[in-house]
């Protein structure tokens, strides 16, 4: 069984650790957890990781968000992914910082890099993880606030929902998809206020 997980985010060293950079967070915990090392390859930094009998594609696009669909679909080929063995990890304004919310597939929601993943796949029916940011910013500044670093008070609800997604990862390869989201969708993080 082989899945390919894909962390969304922008490359480069100003984007490292923003909240739009949850998916690059996420991808790094899981590999750094399962022994896998990030290289440079085609569209992506890509690291293989194996857990119990099964194999992890983990990539980070280096397309830039609004081009995530190119690295996905590329990989999805190249390794012969079925589109319910994918996995997208990205930011999500719409949610509270406190949730995680996986999901089989659905619309982009206004996401540049959803938008992209499903022009390129021709779907919007693949799993999706989709990290609550919160969208505790003034009218007008979206785009400071989704580029910009978490606060010191949202630190340790940000590495416990980082380790919990590293854990989202590994029940769906160990009991699917559906018993995961029964067990993970309803679970709130202590709120950072």
């Amino acid at each position: 069984m082989k899945y390919l997980i894909a962390g969304l985010g922008n490359i480069g060293e100003e984007y490292r650790h923003t909240r739009h950079n949850i998916g690059f967070d996420v991808a790094d915990a899981f590999a750094a957890k399962h022994g896998g090392t990030f290289k440079s390859d085609r569209l992506a930094d890509v690291a293989e990781c194996k857990w119990k009998g099964k194999v992890f594609v983990v990539i980070k696009p280096t397309t830039y968000m609004n081009l995530s669909g190119k690295a996905v679909k590329y990989w999805v080929d190249k390794e012969k992914v079925p589109l319910e063995n994918l996995l997208v990890v990205m930011d999500e304004l719409a949610l509270p910082l406190e949730v995680l919310r996986l999901r089989p597939g659905g619309s982009d929601a206004g996401h540049n890099g959803l938008k992209s993943i499903q022009e390129l796949l021709g779907t919007n029916q693949y799993p999706r993880l989709r990290f609550g940011i919160g969208n505790n910013f003034p009218k007008g500044r979206q785009v400071e606030y989704v580029l910009g670093r978490w606060t010191e008070k949202e630190g340790p609800v940000v590495q416990q929902k980082i380790d919990k997604s590293v854990e989202i990862i590994e029940s769906i390869a160990a009991i699917g998809l559906p018993r995961t989201m029964n067990n993970y969708n309803n679970l709130t993080f202590p709120s950072a206020s």
